[in-house]
């Protein structure tokens, strides 16, 4: 058996290889390593894919959160409603840009934010709302965004975790998560199902206006070089990395469904086990990409099952062991305990196993055998 991998990029780049060299090698004989063709082949190629009409390559996934919060012009002291129990990437831009973050809590069920959370969170300061697609599944953003439409709010999608995965309106239509809100955010960290050889990002918006002042924010503020309209910042995604996401995003879907495979398999081994509740899988409208297979364990051991697998070569891991709003960096005297039952919860439930586009059945029996042997 291969040894088990959280993320085996290894493998995965021995299969595109070739694709990625010759891409690679493309930018190094044209020396275009900003903004070369690479970088504008892929804003369209990722345009056509998502079915937006604007794309923005930045550095990376938490610029790309800033950016867009920059983009729609918040102040100081506005009102940013996002998600307890996520990275905490998503509250430290809310933090950096003096404006007020309002952590909330999450559905037990999916683990995203919970819509009356947000409902008995909105006061006059608010301004808007930053969903986290969790783990790959796509949060409620048809409720998302009636709320806001009520309330003249702004919605920030932090989809760095779910790229490809579908959102099922309540007409039947599909729309892919992170173009719904008036803005998306995304990240290329080579462990995403869409992942490049370093950092990367990018920002999504079906708003001329918006996408236009965007373009200027990640290039210093200008539009004509010296000439700073609006203040910016540099975060640019370079040629090297625009280069391997075009050999890696006509794959997306086949990775995609890769990790949806896996994920049957996983939650099959485990059905009906009275101490795992797997995620729930949906086949209907891929709205799951399982970017993370995050099982809760209750009333057992999750720590003592971590460090049994571990001991047996099992990579796992805890995403997220503690909440934001028991960080250091984030504790606020308006945050009580009882408001977050569910994120207080799931961070002594759960337990991440390995995921990637590269399991094959030999690990996955191996992995599912090494849990229910502890589960016994």
């Amino acid at each position: 058996m291969k040894k088990i991998q959280m993320v085996d990029l290894k493998s995965q780049y021995e299969k595109i290889k070739e694709t990625v060299n010759v891409s690679i090698q493309e930018v190094l004989d044209t020396n275009a390593y900003i903004n070369g063709p690479e970088v504008h082949k892929f804003q369209k190629n990722l345009e056509d894919y998502l079915g937006v009409k604007h794309v923005i390559p930045c550095a990376n996934g938490t610029d790309a959160l800033q950016i867009a919060m920059m983009g729609l012009g918040l102040q100081p002291g506005d009102e940013v409603i996002t998600a307890d129990f996520t990275f905490a990437a998503t509250v430290e831009v809310i933090a950096l840009l003096q404006l007020t973050p309002v952590l909330v809590d999450v559905d037990m069920y999916n683990m995203n934010i919970s819509i009356e959370a947000i409902k008995k969170a909105i006061t006059p300061k608010t301004k808007a709302i930053v969903p986290v697609h969790l783990f790959g599944r796509a949060a409620n953003m048809e409720a998302i965004m009636a709320i806001a439409k009520e309330h003249n709010l702004f919605v920030i999608e932090d989809n760095a975790q779910a790229i490809g995965a579908n959102c099922k309106l309540s007409d039947g239509a599909k729309q892919k998560a992170g173009t719904i809100g008036h803005v998306g955010a995304t990240s290329f960290f080579p462990s995403k199902n869409l992942g490049c050889y370093g950092d990367g990002g990018a920002i999504f918006t079906n708003d001329d206006a918006l996408a236009h002042t965007l373009r200027g924010i990640v290039n210093h503020g200008m539009y004509e070089r010296y000439h700073h309209d609006v203040v910016g910042v540099n975060s640019r995604l370079d040629s090297l990395q625009a280069a391997v996401l075009n050999a890696k995003l006509p794959l997306l879907d086949q990775y995609n469904a890769a990790r949806q495979d896996a994920a049957r398999k996983y939650s099959s081994a485990f059905e009906g086990h009275q101490n795992i509740i797997a995620p729930q899988i949906c086949d209907i409208c891929d709205c799951h990409v399982f970017h993370q297979y995050t099982l809760r364990i209750i009333n057992a051991d999750r720590n003592g099952l971590m460090q049994h697998l571990l001991d047996k070569g099992i990579p796992c891991a805890i995403y997220y062991p503690i909440p934001l709003h028991s960080q250091k960096a984030y504790k606020d005297e308006r945050y009580k305990e009882e408001d977050f039952p569910v994120t207080n919860q799931l961070v002594q439930e759960v337990l991440s196993l390995p995921m990637h586009t590269e399991l094959d059945d030999e690990q996955i029996k191996f992995i599912t055998n090494s849990v229910l042997e502890f589960l016994k």
